[in-house]
């Protein structure tokens, strides 16, 4: 039954971290019916966060080429020769990405289990996934066709700034989707829906990363059985993955974020009538 659970968290993993409705809030609700067993007690806690790396594999594949600095360019010198050379607008962008995970960084390094202890739950995420939804569909509701930023060299290093702090809520409220807060703050200041989304997803690479490490140094030595678990959610997630940010780039050309919006007030209310009704 783990390995199925694991299949089934890998699933939801990789629909929920792309679309903007809390794959950390699904996967805490969820987890109240599907309990790995024969695992420690904390295992959970870091599953549910390094799984992710399956998820952030998905990026660097689908966007290698944007985000690899080292480019193979002919010699000046020789035209049969080639030599690397570090490309200067990649370099620009990853400084930008940098910027924007500075926030999250500091609040994740120096608060995380506090922030675990006080906001994961099932009430805070269900109150989240409403408050969100409903931001989504103002933001949606009142912003105009034409946007200050078209493409991903138009972002400046203050944008990048304020995306961080919005990123920033997304760090200490589960519920609220890491990628949800991003593409909100993104489409407040301008930025196009198509270069939100893909900003989100660079934002992801480094937060996600650095998020898995310190979980697994906190942890410490994981069990075979454990292993095993963890390692069919990551490919479970990262093939899932590929299909789903495929699919959002596809969809956000002709449509908006309001759909996704209706989704989280929906599974909010549901949430809470489970809590009512002490199902969770």
């Amino acid at each position: 039954m783990n390995i199925l659970f694991a299949i089934i968290f890998g699933i939801i993993e990789g629909i929920t971290e792309w679309l903007p409705i809390s794959s950390t809030g699904h996967l805490i609700i969820f987890e109240h019916w599907m309990k790995f067993q024969n695992v420690s007690p904390e295992f959970w806690s870091m599953f549910e966060v390094v799984i992710q790396l399956g998820a952030i594999l998905a990026v660097v594949v689908l966007y290698f080429k944007n985000l690899f600095p080292f480019k193979l360019e002919k010699d000046d010198d020789d035209d049969e020769k080639k030599k690397i050379k570090l490309d200067k607008p990649t370099l620009n962008l990853w400084g930008k990405i940098l910027v924007a995970c500075i926030p999250a960084a500091i609040v994740g390094v120096l608060l995380d289990d506090w922030l675990e202890a006080k906001f994961y739950n099932a009430p805070t995420i269900a109150t989240m996934l409403i408050l969100v939804g409903i931001v989504f569909i103002i933001v949606e509701s009142i912003k105009k066709k034409d946007f200050r930023v078209e493409e991903m060299e138009e972002i400046t290093y203050k944008d990048a700034l304020i995306i961080g702090l919005f990123q920033l809520i997304a760090a200490i409220f589960p519920g609220t989707s890491r990628s949800g807060a991003t593409i909100i703050g993104a489409l407040i200041i301008g930025i196009s829906r198509g270069i939100a989304a893909e900003f989100t997803f660079y934002l992801a690479v480094p937060v996600m990363v650095g998020a898995s490490l310190l979980k697994i140094l906190k942890f410490g030595a994981i069990a075979g059985n454990e292993l095993a678990i963890l390692i069919v959610g990551m490919l479970v997630a990262f093939v899932i993955s590929l299909l789903i940010i495929k699919f959002i780039m596809k969809y956000i050309k002709k449509h908006d974020f309001k759909v996704f919006g209706y989704y989280r007030i929906l599974i909010g209310v549901i949430i809470f009538i489970l809590i009512a009704t002490h199902v969770i």
